[in-house]
């Protein structure tokens, strides 16, 4: 896997105002250079083919920063999208002066020539960028196409682990390997969950006493749960760990009941919940591509997200609560309880964890939704978490929608999504519809 690579590629012929151009050039170069420290960059402007092929033969870029330093004919275009297969963000420069003399750039006329050649060579999405280095907004999206290139770079090298089958009746969390490799790069390898109950089995107590330690500093009240469980829990935290650290696994789909309870006799949540806290996308009932949403939304926000099911609106709030049994990151648990620990709210094990989530002024409501037909879609809704308390025994956050909470529900329920949802801290809205635009999947913005 190689390193991940932004390449600026600008492109123009010398007939135009070469001293306007290269202060672009040189303003450009310094704008990408604050987002990313992978951007290759040309000595100089690619103002003919043989310059163009000549800093091509030395990149192998995950992201082309292709812009128009001036006109160019769709000849330029054409020679970089056949020998990269790679996201592409198309620039126009704005024109520096309009002064009823001489059109300097014509920067504009060459992203049409650009577009056209992307649209004739084959059905090629790629991000359109207009405006000048110094501008906000275009500094905006240049962080958001470059965000959305390393997650997708990101997806090609994780490994990926379903551990145990989704419970009867919840087969929207399964997913085939080769889909995933095909459509999202991600590697998926496949383990009964009775073997990391074997493994947890197998351990010597003194073994798993640093596991049960570290669980005591980010967990609060772990020692009212009964001494057999919270060993049971330190052996399959210790077999979790062991099990990701020797695949090299960055994600995973655990299943969680009836087995943990009938066969282990303590749940897997809190184990779940730390794997989180260590930047191991961890979802419960085998949900497969609620993991893979959960680790996006980790690459995106650099911390944990919350993992559950909608489960109550409050029109009047124009609130939406999102739930689960208790696996939520200690890290998002209120700063007013810390991560409390209770008991499972149906099979009354534990350690589950048992508190509600902290607020956030700007959140991202995200699913990777598969379709009746096996094409895909995203679901985002943005809005923020409120300070609330726990809604129901297990792990909840109560998120303010930016849209009418009842429309959302309506709309998303006849459009038959999968129960369950990834609450990201932070808007990063911008960054999922670029990256569903790089995979070709359908955005659904509610």
């Amino acid at each position: 896997m190689t390193d991940f690579q932004v390449a600026y590629i600008p492109i123009g012929v010398p007939t135009f105002h070469l001293e306007s151009a290269q202060k672009e050039f040189e303003k450009s170069v310094k704008v990408i250079s604050s987002f990313t420290n992978s951007g290759v960059y040309p000595d100089k402007m690619l103002l003919s083919l043989e310059d163009l092929c000549e800093f091509a033969d030395r990149i192998s870029p995950h992201l082309l920063i292709l812009q128009n330093i001036t006109f160019a004919n769709s000849a330029y275009a054409s020679e970089i999208l056949k020998r990269f297969d790679c996201p592409v963000l198309l620039w126009t420069l704005r024109e520096p002066a309009i002064d009823g003399g001489r059109l300097r750039l014509n920067s504009l006329t060459g992203a049409y020539s650009a577009a056209n050649a992307m649209a004739e060579l084959g059905d090629r999405s790629f991000e359109y960028l207009y405006g000048s280095p110094e501008e906000e907004e275009v500094k905006r999206q240049l962080s958001v196409c470059i965000r959305a290139a390393e997650v997708l770079h990101s997806m090609n090298s994780l490994k990926m682990a379903a551990i145990g089958h989704t419970p009867q009746g919840f087969g929207f969390g399964r997913a085939l390997d080769l889909e995933l490799l095909k459509v999202f790069g991600v590697t998926l390898e496949s383990i009964e969950a009775r073997e990391l109950i074997g493994m947890a089995k197998s351990y010597k107590e003194e073994e798993c006493l640093p596991y049960l330690e570290e669980a005591y500093r980010r967990m609060c009240g772990l020692e009212k749960t009964p001494a057999e469980n919270r060993m049971g829990f330190a052996r399959l935290y210790k077999a979790y760990k062991e099990y990701v650290s020797a695949h090299g696994i960055g994600a995973l789909a655990s299943r969680c009941w009836p087995d943990f309870f009938t066969s282990y006799g303590t749940p897997v949540c809190s184990v779940l919940s730390l794997l989180n806290d260590e930047h191991i996308a961890a979802s419960c009932e085998a949900d497969i591509y609620g993991a893979l949403s959960m680790y996006i939304g980790m690459e995106l926000s650099g911390q944990a997200v919350f993992f559950g099911d909608p489960v109550s609106l409050d029109e009047s709030e124009n609130t939406l609560t999102y739930w689960h049994c208790g696996m939520a990151a200690c890290s998002l648990a209120s700063e007013k309880t810390g991560a409390c620990v209770g008991v499972h709210p149906n099979r009354k094990i534990g350690p589950c964890q048992d508190f509600g989530c902290k607020e956030c002024e700007a959140v991202t409501v995200f699913r990777i939704g598969r379709k009746p037909d096996g094409s895909f879609r995203f679901f985002l809704l943005n809005g923020s978490a409120l300070p609330k308390a726990k809604q129901f025994t297990g792990t909840s956050v109560v998120v303010k929608a930016d849209s009418p909470v009842k429309e959302v529900v309506t709309r998303s329920v006849k459009a038959g999504f999968e129960p369950h949802f990834v609450v990201i801290y932070q808007d990063v809205r911008a960054e999922l519809t670029a990256l569903g635009n790089m995979l070709g999947i359908e955005i659904l913005e509610y």
